[in-house]
């Protein structure tokens, strides 16, 4: 019997505007929508690296849900973004959002559905296969 362990959204946005990726408060702007909008809970402060040789910025949020991340790419017009979550969760507008906030042209959204066997694991187990 399968179990479903949650469902891991990857994006790739593609021909996005090169100012909307190097502007910190825009991609600010993009994760606090896709937080608000999925009703999803950010656990302490989101982090935030902006890349001084490209512009590019890298965000990290840890949600009681699982994480949100993006790169962005101002040099290739491009962002990525990878969202998890293990509790069902409708899938957000990636495609229309992305367009309207990033200017993005393309828009590929792959959905994965992590799953396990449902079979539990012994303690002796665990220990062999994580070490």
């Amino acid at each position: 019997m399968n179990i479903n362990l949650g469902t891991e959204w990857v994006i790739d946005a593609n021909g996005c505007s090169d100012i909307a990726l190097a502007d910190l408060a825009q991609m600010q702007t993009v994760f606090a929508r896709i937080i608000n909008e999925l009703e999803l809970h950010v656990i302490g402060e989101i982090s935030w690296h902006q890349f001084s040789s490209t512009g590019g910025i890298s965000g990290l949020a840890l949600l009681s849900e699982s994480h949100l991340t993006c790169h962005t790419y101002p040099e290739f017009g491009a962002a990525t973004f990878n969202l998890y979550c293990c509790r069902k969760r409708a899938s957000w507008q990636w495609d229309s959002s992305l367009k309207e906030m990033l200017g993005a042209k393309e828009v590929t959204v792959r959905i994965l559905e992590r799953v396990t066997n449902g079979t539990l694991a012994t303690s002796n187990e665990l220990v062999t296969q994580t070490g």
